[in-house]
């Protein structure tokens, strides 16, 4: 195991964002996006991916161990196509373009697509909106989109949360659908992160010394979940999405 040597302060900041990933996958999906943001402020960017990339995974099996009955498979299975387009799209940008230009980019989608999102959620009405993020265009715009977005800065969630959110998805049946969307899109980035050189031994160091972080994380995540409404877990997500744009860009 060969461990980076970052001050005391740093792997503080590893910490508090893997306690994220975990709160993320149980309970605010929105909040991994600050992980995806502290990393990037801690190790490089690249390296940064792939050191998250692992925790994202462990998370993503906890999160299927608890929500294994509430994921709705016939959205899931319209939405992988296009997404694994997404992935490949994302490891060509990852490995020709700098680190500014790729969180600058994924930034200015998010804020982008975000005003989109809530401005046909204000003007229509609760079935004219389940109706038009079921179409089949905008459908596979949203899958190529977090599948870009997920493999070139690890920020596909605020653009599928977006989506699960103006379809109408209930707290339960948003947690189970994005979590197995989520693991089976981590499971696909794997071996592009692999291919490009971004798993090195200290990649995979700081991630093993994570993984117990993560699993903490999880465990408030779920005492969490049970104290929230709709109501506040749309909002949060949404302000999240916001929050994370603006760092992106800025």
């Amino acid at each position: 195991m060969i461990i980076p040597d970052l001050a005391p302060l740093a792997w503080a900041g590893l910490v508090f964002a893997t306690l994220f990933v975990g709160i993320g996958k149980t309970a605010l999906p929105g909040i991994v996006t600050l992980s995806v943001a502290i990393f990037a402020a801690i190790l490089p960017a690249r390296e940064s991916t792939a050191a998250l990339l692992i925790l994202l995974l462990v998370g993503d099996l906890i999160a299927v161990w608890i929500y294994a009955k509430d994921a709705d498979w016939a959205i899931l299975k319209k939405l992988i196509p296009s997404v694994v387009v997404g992935v490949a799209l994302g490891a060509a940008f990852l490995y020709f373009v700098s680190d500014g230009v790729m969180r600058r980019s994924i930034g200015i989608i998010l804020l982008i697509l975000t005003a989109l999102t809530l401005l046909l959620m204000r003007r229509g009405t609760a079935e004219t909106i389940k109706e038009f993020f079921a179409r089949r265009s905008i459908r596979s715009l949203y899958g190529a989109l977090g599948g870009f977005t997920t493999m070139a800065a690890n920020s596909g969630g605020p653009v599928m949360n977006l989506y699960f959110i103006a379809s109408g998805f209930d707290m339960k049946r948003f947690l189970g659908t994005q979590a197995w969307f989520f693991f089976t899109v981590n499971v696909i980035k794997l071996p592009f992160s692999a291919g490009i050189g971004l798993m090195t031994s200290e990649v995979l160091s700081i991630a093993a010394l994570m993984i117990p972080i993560v699993i903490v994380g999880a465990i408030i995540g779920r005492l969490i979940v049970k104290r929230i409404n709709q109501k506040l877990f749309n909002a949060i997500i949404i302000g999240l999405t916001i929050v994370s744009a603006v760092y992106l860009v800025f």
